[in-house]
C-alpha cells in the first residue's frame, strides 16, 4: 500500500531530534512521497534544502495567513522571485500554504484577502496548485476561488466543511485533503460528510506535526502516523484502506504531474 502525505511541516523544529529517523520509519510503512509547506518568508530557504537532500520531498511556498504579522508586503515580491527562480524543477510542487483564517479573530480580515488574491494570482501566472488552508471562512474562500478559476486548482487543506461545501469545492476542481481531525470521534458531521465524497476527490495528509488522529492523541503528529488516518478514514467511509490509499495516491499524482 503506497501513500502520499500531501501536506506536512517536516522542517519545523519539532523534528529536529529525529527527522532522518522518522522518514525512514515512514517509509517502510508505504508513505513514499511527502510535501512540506512553506508559512512564512523566514522558513523557505529551511523548506528548499530540506527537500533538496531527497528527491522524495517536494517544497510548496507561501505566506500563511496564521503569520499575517510576520509577512511584509515585499515578501510577495520575493515569492514571486522564488517562483520564478525554481519554475519548472521537479521538487517545487505547489503555493502553499495560503488562505483565509477567520479563527483568530485578531487577524485582520480585509489584509488576509490581499494576500489570498495576491498568491493566488502567482498559482495562475506560474501554473500551480494552491494549498489552501481554511478555518471559519469556507464562503470567503470559495468565492475567491471562483473569481480565480485557478486550472490546476489544488487542495483544500483539512476539510472540515459541510456537503454542500465540499461540492462547491469539487465543482471548482479542488481535492479535498482529509487528516488526523476526521478521525476524532467528536467530528460527527465530518463522518457523514466523507461517507458521500467520491474517491476521486480526496488526498491524505497528516499536517505533521499537527492536528495528530484519534489513534495518538496529544502527540506529535508525522508521516508514520499516515497508514493509521487512512484505516481509520476508510472504516468511516465504508471503503478498504487500500481502496483510499489507491485513491488518495492516484489523486496526489494527478494533481502533481508527478
Amino acid at each position: 500500500m503506497e501513500l502520499i502525505d500531501t501536506h506536512t511541516h517536516l522542517d519545523f523544529p519539532d523534528f529536529d531530534a529525529d527527522r532522518q529517523a522518522l522518514m525512514s520509519e515512514s517509509r517502510a510503512l508505504g508513505v513514499r512521497q511527502m510535501v512540506v509547506l512553506g508559512v512564512y518568508q523566514g522558513n523557505w530557504q529551511r523548506v528548499w534544502e530540506l527537500v533538496q537532500d531527497d528527491p522524495d520531498l517536494y517544497a510548496a511556498f507561501g505566506l500563511h495567513p496564521v503569520y499575517l504579522d510576520d509577512h511584509r508586503p515585499e515578501h510577495l515580491t520575493e515569492l514571486g522571485d522564488w517562483l520564478t527562480r525554481l519554475a519548472g524543477h521537479q521538487q517545487l510542487c505547489a503555493v502553499g500554504e495560503i488562505g483565509l483564517d477567520y479563527f483568530i479573530e485578531t487577524l485582520d480580515r480585509d489584509r488576509q484577502q490581499v494576500l489570498f488574491d495576491a498568491q493566488l494570482q502567482l498559482a495562475a501566472d506560474f501554473n500551480l496548485p494552491a494549498l489552501i488552508h481554511v478555518r471559519r471562512s469556507h464562503a470567503a474562500v470559495i468565492a475567491t476561488l471562483k473569481r480565480f478559476k485557478l486550472k490546476r486548482a489544488g487542495i483544500i487543506h483539512a476539510f472540515a466543511g459541510s456537503r454542500e461545501e465540499a461540492r462547491e469545492y469539487i465543482k471548482l476542481g479542488f481535492k479535498l485533503g482529509l487528516g488526523g481531525a476526521a478521525t476524532w470521534p467528536q467530528a460527527l458531521r465530518m463522518h457523514r460528510v466523507l461517507a458521500e465524497l467520491p474517491l476521486e476527490t480526496v488526498v491524505l495528509e497528516t499536517d505533521s506535526p499537527d492536528m495528530a488522529p484519534a489513534m495518538f492523541p496529544g502527540q506529535r503528529n508525522s508521516p508514520a502516523h499516515l497508514p493509521a488516518i487512512c484505516a481509520a478514514l476508510a472504516e468511516i467511509m465504508a471503503i478498504s484502506p487500500e481502496q483510499l490509499a489507491g485513491a488518495s495516491t492516484a489523486n496526489a499524482r494527478e494533481l502533481f504531474n508527478w
